[in-house]
């Protein structure tokens, strides 16, 4: 199957969502081809729970891409409350209504409000926008680092994953028409609820080993040298195993490997991975205790680990 001929259908096969992810750079493992070609076939919300960049919010933005769908993204954050996530009215413009209708004389509340709660004075929020139909398709609606959020908010979603519908007071039920494609993320921070989970399909995305980061970086950036992209490889896998706050995820081996390819770099080597650490490491007691003789031990051990694999 070519990507054009999956671009706007679901795939039909476990290898057919393995391909559609292919299609756009993403390698996914069995496990996770498997339960992402699930949540599609059952129309099933996604939840997939794991460490910050090992990439499960590029798992929502290659299936938009893939599928030709929109992509509908609601950042969570603590403090998250409907008016950002579903609606709110513009009550600047519902004051110029009604200012007006003074003004013209119209003096009837009813009529009044009946149109300053029309549908022309909503904004709309990602999660109503979600609902609404679309051209080319239901969306993928992304709900993303959801841990950040309160219980509140997660009780409030479970009408929107279970029903497919948001009630707003002034208008009634909005229901849709064609479910969302729903993939939610969570870095574990705190536990989701259950109640939440039980609507879910559930996967838990591991950092890649090192044959699958390998495949990752060769489908990301094509053109780096093979023999700095296996050392990158391998630098980043041992480093994983290191004593640190933060391991590096996939997102920080690709930002890593496309600054040393700025670089001109065609292999690693202590000074210039002393030089870039910035690029792998986020926090600086990391990034301290990493030091010369680490660093030295790790080329090392990176490049035994790449001529083993060759």
């Amino acid at each position: 199957m070519t990507a054009d001929a999956t671009r706007g259908a679901l795939p039909g096969s476990i290898d057919d969502t393995g391909r559609l992810l292919a299609g756009q750079g993403y390698v996914a493992d069995r496990a996770l081809s498997t339960v992402v070609f699930l949540a599609l076939r059952m129309g099933r919300p996604l939840l997939l729970e794991g460490e910050a960049g090992v990439g499960k919010t590029e798992v929502a933005k290659t299936l938009a891409a893939a599928l030709g769908r929109r992509l509908i993204r609601l950042q969570c954050y603590e403090g998250l409350d409907l008016s950002a996530a579903v609606y709110e009215w513009n009550h600047a413009a519902q004051m110029i209504a009604i200012r007006l209708a003074e003004a013209a004389g119209e003096s009837e509340k009813g009529a009044i409000a009946a149109d300053i709660f029309s549908d022309r004075y909503l904004l709309r929020r990602p999660l109503l926008e979600a609902l609404e139909p679309h051209a080319e398709g239901p969306p993928v609606l992304l709900v993303d680092e959801l841990d950040r959020t309160d219980e509140a908010f997660e009780a409030f979603l479970l009408e929107v994953l279970s029903d497919h519908q948001v009630t707003i007071p002034e208008l009634g039920t909005i229901k849709a028409a064609a479910p969302p494609i729903v993939i939610l993320t969570s870095n574990r921070t705190r536990e989701i609820h259950d109640a939440l989970k039980r609507r879910c399909l559930y996967h838990w995305v591991d950092y890649p080993d090192a044959a699958r980061e390998m495949e990752i970086l060769r489908a990301r950036l094509p053109d780096a040298p093979a023999r700095l992209s296996a050392e990158v490889v391998a630098f980043v896998q041992a480093l994983r195993k290191e004593d640190l706050f933060k391991v590096p995820g996939v997102a920080e081996t690709l930002d890593w490997a496309s600054a040393l390819v700025e670089l001109n770099a065609v292999s690693l080597d202590p000074g210039l991975v002393g030089d870039t650490l910035g690029v792998l490491l986020k926090y600086q007691d990391d990034i301290a205790r990493t030091d010369a003789p680490r660093i030295e031990r790790l080329i090392e051990e990176a490049r035994q680990a790449s001529r083993a694999a060759e």
